[in-house]
């Protein structure tokens, strides 16, 4: 190496997506001297989360970031129709949720491509002052009080000393392994994949959908324009499905839904990304931080995506550990104790969601089927039995606590 270089600041942040980034500009609009590290010098599709939920929109809100996800292209959408099966087109349409009204002063869901989220926080961050590196390789934590990291760009190496670390790395963090932080998980259930395309104008800019048909569960996330991200979940049993080199055509074919109202206007859509596929599980840990380092988004642990809740645990996050540097210099592990308390228990009330939303809607089978209409013709009049499914709109900590015990989830899959 060429040079070397040593820098102090109150806050580095390993990782640069959605959750890194809008922490980075949070903190440094307090006026914190913010690090931001971040390994990709441009942010590419990978399907990967662009949904808030209701409650996700309400942390953004909360953390002054609608400007900045709106600028980049963040869209609301303030109805759902769940087109299924097992009900005819206009009774879906007569069920719609309006997602402006569930939760107050929230006007919907947010939609947004995961890269221009992360550019336009990223952007967010610069101009609030936190100083942001793209293209850095070899990041090294060591915790402490205070904790050390080291990281290369080109021929450099930096050392930095800062009063807090976080590893907000994503799913393969780094920083996560460093310090020797178990990753729990589930056995994948579902294969997901999705697919941006173009043309789909005739389908409402402010609609979103999902149901079951067959042996798939899909999704239709649109933004302005005729753009829409298009999902398809099927049994983890028939993994690769949909591979090969052919994979995005016949991801479209199998767009030819019957249950939607009006199924050909997928045929003219254009593929405007790539299409890929993921084994959809939990996972966690028990407690995501050491001496003076600690872990947000999804390197402290992700929810299976079945249920769309990525963007808004990685906000719930941000505004978590925001808070705790916002009390003092503390930076010991005891003093993140409300975030690991609070995120251990969010993280395990949205697994229950995650299981009870892949037994109604993602078991294809005659006994799931009829589960599904059971639970659907009842759910809306009982605020405990459909308290899996509402928490992924109104929240994990907005619906009654019982909805996540074992009797509720044991009735819920007796169910039909």
């Amino acid at each position: 190496m060429d040079g070397r270089a040593d820098v102090t600041v109150d806050v580095a942040i390993v990782g640069g997506g959605i959750a890194g980034a809008a922490l980075a500009t949070v903190l440094a609009r307090d006026g914190y001297d913010v690090l931001l590290l971040e390994r990709q010098t441009s942010y590419r599709d990978k399907v990967r989360g662009e949904f808030l939920s209701c409650w996700g929109v309400a942390e953004m809100l909360a953390l002054d970031l609608e400007k900045p996800l709106v600028d980049a292209g963040g869209h609301y959408i303030t109805r759902a129709v769940m087109y299924d099966e097992l009900v005819d087109p206009e009774t879906a349409e007569a069920n719609a949720a309006p997602l402006d009204r569930l939760l107050p002063g929230i006007p919907g869901c947010l939609d947004i491509g995961h890269p221009q989220a992360c550019e336009g926080l990223a952007a967010a961050a610069a101009e609030a002052g936190a100083t942001v590196v793209r293209g850095v390789v070899d990041v090294e934590v060591v915790p402490g009080e205070p904790p050390t990291l080291r990281y290369e760009l080109g021929d450099l190496v930096t050392t930095v000393s800062a009063g807090l670390v976080v590893g907000a790395d994503g799913r393969t963090s780094s920083v996560r392994r460093q310090l020797g932080l178990t990753l729990h998980a589930t056995e994948p259930r579902t294969m997901a994949g999705g697919m941006l395309v173009d043309g789909l104008g005739g389908w409402p800019a402010n609609q979103l959908s999902m149901g079951t048909e067959d042996d798939l569960y899909y999704l239709v996330f649109p933004r302005a324009h005729g753009r829409v991200r298009l999902y398809l979940l099927h049994d983890i049993a028939q993994r690769g499905r949909f591979a090969g080199p052919d994979s995005r055509a016949r991801f479209l074919d199998a767009f030819g839904i019957r249950c939607l109202p009006d199924p050909g206007i997928f045929r003219a859509v254009h593929p405007a990304g790539p299409c890929a596929f993921y084994p959809m599980n939990d996972t966690w840990t028990d407690g995501p931080c050491a001496p003076g380092v600690v872990l947000i988004g999804d390197a402290a642990g992700w929810n299976d995506p079945i249920i769309g809740q990525g963007l808004s645990i990685a906000l719930r996050d941000v505004r978590m550990v925001a808070d705790v540097v916002r009390t003092g210099p503390d930076r010991a592990v005891e003093a993140f104790a409300p975030y690991v308390q609070e995120r251990r228990e969010r993280m395990r009330r949205l697994r229950v969601a995650a299981e009870v939303q892949t037994a109604l809607v993602a078991t294809f089978t005659p006994a799931g089927a009829a589960r599904r209409k059971a639970f659907n013709a009842a759910f809306r009049a009982d605020p405990v039995l459909g308290g899996p499914r509402l928490a992924s709109q109104l929240g994990p900590d907005n619906v009654p606590a019982e909805a996540f015990g074992p009797d509720n989830v044991a009735r819920i899959l007796a169910m039909g």
